[in-house]
């Protein structure tokens, strides 16, 4: 067992995308944060499932070409090949929880030059 604050932690681009809380041995857990305008590479993973929980503000979250526009309370499931692409559109920040699992250390793969 162990607990950590998610202030003594750091998104990985300063104020902006993944803040990881913990990092295995099962599973990754999140907070992800984007201010307007920002957005996340496109890309996919081959063993892991991922999850998104919007806790405040609203995002558009393509996968495999189809905009989900989510907001506030909302959760979407992203199965593993399955292409997504997270951008805020909006006048606000969004904040949501993420989940990836089973854990691998490597198992992000980047699409270059992503359209939707």
């Amino acid at each position: 067992m162990y607990i950590i604050d998610e202030k003594d932690e750091e998104y990985r681009f300063g104020d902006s995308g993944p803040k990881y809380l913990m990092k295995g041995p099962r599973m990754n857990y999140a907070l992800v944060q984007f201010q307007s305008g920002q957005s996340f590479k496109a890309h996919y993973h081959n063993i892991m499932e991922e999850n998104f929980y919007i806790i405040d503000g609203e995002i558009d979250i393509v996968v495999d070409g189809k905009v989900n526009h989510l907001t506030k309370g909302q959760f979407i499931h992203i199965e593993p090949g399955e292409i997504h692409y997270c951008v805020n559109n909006y006048n606000n920040p969004i904040k949501m929880v993420s989940t990836l699992a089973p854990y691998e250390e490597i198992d992000k793969v980047d699409v270059e030059n992503y359209t939707y």
